[in-house]
């Protein structure tokens, strides 16, 4: 019998690649890859960082998560659970900076998001610092949230989604670098 990936299996598959060989090409360099299953929810998670290559001063890194919750499997693989609205996965793609807080620069942000990204997507910026230690840098995390299932048949958009991780990557770069 012949095993039939799961649309999870087969978009992991398509991102990995494409990063990897991004990676290969000298445009990235990929840090960390996860791939976990959990064994008490019956979910999977990938997530892969990365930054660019020879942007080793102020690195703003990139981690793109994929997941799929055991509702999402049992639509695809249960012919009585079969539904086309479940099966798939959620994607979270997440930018990791180290900056000087200066005043304005969240909201520089928000601009490089909306600018390459739209306006129609959810987007959070978390940071943190130490409060008892002045003048230190603050690490900001800023998240894009799809707020929806990604189907296998839109594997080529998550392709065109790394196109846009890396730009934003540039963009982000060049704002620290500006702003340092």
């Amino acid at each position: 019998m012949m095993f039939d990936p799961t649309a999870f299996e087969n978009m992991k598959v398509v991102i990995e690649g494409e990063l990897y060989d991004r990676d290969l090409g000298g445009e990235i360099t990929v840090t960390d890859r996860n791939d976990l299953v959990n064994l008490a929810k019956l979910s999977r998670l990938f997530e892969l960082t990365f930054y660019l290559q020879n942007k080793k001063s102020h690195p703003v890194k990139c981690t793109i998560l994929l997941q799929a919750a055991l509702e999402n499997l049992a639509a695809e693989l249960l012919p009585i659970a079969r539904s086309e609205e479940k099966s798939g996965c959620y994607v979270e793609v997440n930018f990791h900076l180290n900056h000087i807080n200066m005043e304005g620069i969240h909201n520089h942000i928000e601009q490089i998001m909306f600018n390459i990204w739209g306006k129609e997507r959810n987007y959070n910026q978390k940071v943190s610092f130490n409060p008892l230690l002045k003048g230190q840098n603050v690490d900001t995390v800023v998240t894009i949230d799809f707020n929806r299932l990604i189907l296998e048949e839109q594997i080529d958009d998550l392709v065109e989604m790394i196109h846009y991780m890396v730009e934003t990557l540039n963009q982000l770069q060049k704002l620290l670098t500006k702003e340092s």
